[in-house]
Formats: structure tokens, sequence, C-alpha cells
């Protein structure tokens, strides 16, 4: 059984920063790539950042330049340094991994946690 858990959510004033971390946990054989997606109420889920094995990050652009996505391997673990907060950052964030078990590749996700950027 595979889990990803998120910590590092809370309230933020604008300008501020935060950062998230995710630690995946299980039976991880390896990890093909890990990323944060994020969810305002009424909306869709979208990515914000992702990174690959190759570690070659990938960024949405409403992030590039205040948002940094880096990975610890040997602690199958993925921070989100996340810079200049806005108030339109506000959402649930969520981790997302690709990780193989050994036998095959799955997709997992954290239960999410809250940013609230205000003041």
């Amino acid at each position: 059984q595979v889990q990803l858990v998120e910590s590092g959510g809370g309230l933020v004033q604008p300008g501020g920063s935060l950062r998230l971390s995710c630690a995946a946990s299980g039976s991880i054989f390896s990890i093909n790539a890990m990323g944060w997606y994020r969810q305002a109420p009424g909306t869709q889920r979208e990515l914000v950042a992702r990174i690959s094995s190759g570690d070659s990050p990938n960024d949405a652009d409403s992030v590039k330049g205040r948002f940094t996505i880096s990975r610890d391997n040997a602690r199958n673990t993925v921070y989100l340094q996340m810079s200049s907060l806005k108030p339109e950052d506000t959402a649930v964030y969520y981790c997302h991994g690709a990780l193989n078990n050994g036998s095959s590749t799955g997709r997992y996700w954290g239960p999410g946690t809250q940013v609230t950027v205000s003041s």
C-alpha cells in the first residue's frame, strides 16, 4: 500500500512564503514523477509543478519565478517552496505521485492541504 502525506499548509499574508512537503511511504520500488496540483472552490484541479525522475521540473505559467519544486530521493519526499504568494494562490494543494511498486506503476494522491493567502 502506497501513501502520500502532505504537510506545511496554512494561512499566510500576501507576499509571504510557505513550504509544502509530501512524503511517500509504503511499497515503493521507484518514483517516476511527483508533483503538486491545486484546486480552488468551483474550479478544476490544475497542475502547479511536477518533477520527473530525470529531475527536470515543470511549472505552471502562473507560478513561474515564485514557486520551486524539489525532491529528496533518499526520503521519497517532494517539496514546494512558495514565495510571493497571492490571494489567487488560495486552494487545496494535492501531492501526486507516479510510483512503481516493483511490478506496476500507479498514480497516487495525497489527501490535500489547505493554503490560504489573505490579509
